[in-house]
């Protein structure tokens, strides 16, 4: 049987990889790491998270990547498996972690016998037919490849700016002034610890975060970031009260210190499975990393922080996907050579991981000489894939929401006349229909 090939051993290279496999396909995997690193990667191990921990929220009758991550569990999704397997307390969010994520999923790629793991910087797209390749190198494709990329796609490629959050160790955190709490009391009580500030305490913040001296980008760069991941102080640019009313918001906390309500929270949520280090939550910055000691030390509680990581930015490249690609992933001028992930055009973790486990399943079927079957459009899997294929005129990265949903139709009430859902009833009612539509879905994909 064919050997499909795979280049980058991120989230959606191993769940492509994971799913060939369960399917009886023999797999090589490339992956330059610990060979050669990117400017963001650190570890050796597959599947590494660089920016959060979290992947979001999972609360799947409310909430479309809490939907996502039900269909990917359902589906036997390699990611999903590692994620549940190292999730650290995290609110109503599931928040892993990341190290014991990454060594979960190396384990079993490298454990599994039909997948061969190759360490290598592939430097171009093979041209052979015969073979599938899945390009599946994410946000960071090293220089060399990305120009063999940009030959096939004919230069439609975009990019935007990617900025990761600081993290602190949690004995630096001074807990005289910092407490433990959920937004609204949700979980267990200490996943989330919180730094308070008055409005003086907000504006003296505001002010030298709008001060502090930022990575300078070459002449020929222009940054364009992602309204997901914006860098902290762009959005403090973007107007003074933004942050309180953003990542800083202080509804659904209260401070046990004070009888006055806070003007504005810092939360820090857990970033490992012993709890020693903190992720400050939408804190991602590109603020030099003096900087960063200086601004982010004003906030009350972390006079005296640590930082086992300061915050950092990388450049984000993607695909013009609805140009590029069919139905299946594949290039429209070459169809052996498909797209997962990042690079394909969709953003968040297990967003990539869908479409990797897409690639996988389709990559599959087109071995054995069958058809591929796209899931329906109305669940997760394939609301995401039928963004990759949304034709406009400004194609631009999205993590999954209700919004790439097909809406719902108006419900007749007892009396004749038509409702149309609204608010928790809507999404109940999206995510009720999704879960029903998966099921006969997967029995047709199942190995």
């Amino acid at each position: 049987m064919q050997k499909v090939h795979i280049i980058g051993a991120g989230l959606a290279g191993t769940e492509a990889a994971w799913q060939l496999a369960r399917r009886g396909v023999h797999v090589k995997l490339t992956e330059m790491k610990p060979q050669k690193f990117s400017a963001a990667h650190k570890s050796p191990l597959f599947a590494e998270l660089v920016c959060s921990n979290s992947l979001r929220a999972d609360d799947y009758a409310h909430n479309a990547v809490g939907l996502m991550h039900e269909e990917m569990r359902k589906a036997g999704a390699l990611v999903m498996e590692a994620a549940d397997a190292t999730k650290v307390p995290a609110g109503g969010a599931l928040a892993v972690d990341r190290d014991k994520f990454a060594e979960y999923i190396t384990h079993q790629i490298q454990n599994e016998p039909l997948i061969e793991v190759e360490t290598a910087e592939v430097e171009e797209i093979s041209t052979a037919e015969e073979e599938i390749c899945i390009i599946a190198t994410g946000p960071l494709t090293s220089e060399k490849l990305a120009k063999s990329i940009l030959e096939k796609v004919e230069n439609k490629a975009l990019s935007f700016y990617d900025a990761i959050a600081p993290v602190v160790y949690k004995e630096s955190i001074d807990f005289e002034k910092a407490w433990y709490q959920s937004r609204y009391d949700k979980g267990d009580g200490k996943d989330y610890i919180n730094c308070p500030l008055t409005k003086d305490e907000y504006e003296q913040f505001v002010d030298a975060l709008l001060s502090a001296p930022q990575t300078e980008f070459h002449a020929f760069e222009k940054p364009q970031f992602f309204d997901g991941c914006l860098p902290i102080e762009v959005m403090a640019q973007r107007g003074r009260e933004t942050l309180a009313f953003g990542p800083m918001k202080p509804i659904g906390l209260t401070n046990p210190h004070k009888s006055e309500k806070p003007y504005a929270v810092v939360q820090l949520r857990q970033d490992n499975k012993e709890d020693t280090l903190r992720n400050m939550v939408g804190f991602q910055t590109k603020l030099k990393h003096g900087a960063q000691a200086e601004v982010f030390r004003l906030i009350p509680g972390l006079e005296n922080a640590e930082f086992a990581r300061f915050g950092g930015i990388h450049k984000n490249t993607f695909i013009n996907s609805p140009v590029l690609l069919d139905s299946y992933l594949r290039l429209k001028k070459q169809k052996n050579i498909m797209f997962a992930g990042q690079i394909s055009g969709c953003e968040g973790y297990v967003e990539s991981a869908s479409i990797g486990f897409l690639a996988g399943v389709f990559a599959a079927s087109l071995v054995k000489g069958e058809e591929p079957l796209r899931p329906p459009p109305t669940t997760a899997f394939g609301a995401m894939l039928g963004h990759l294929g949304n034709t406009q005129a400004d194609f631009q990265p999205m993590n999954i929401n209700f919004g790439l949903f097909p809406e719902i139709p108006l419900e007749i009430t007892p009396n004749g006349k038509k409702r149309k859902l609204k608010g928790a009833e809507r999404k109940e009612a999206y995510a009720r229909r999704a879960l029903s539509d998966l099921t006969g879905w997967l029995e047709k994909i199942r190995y």
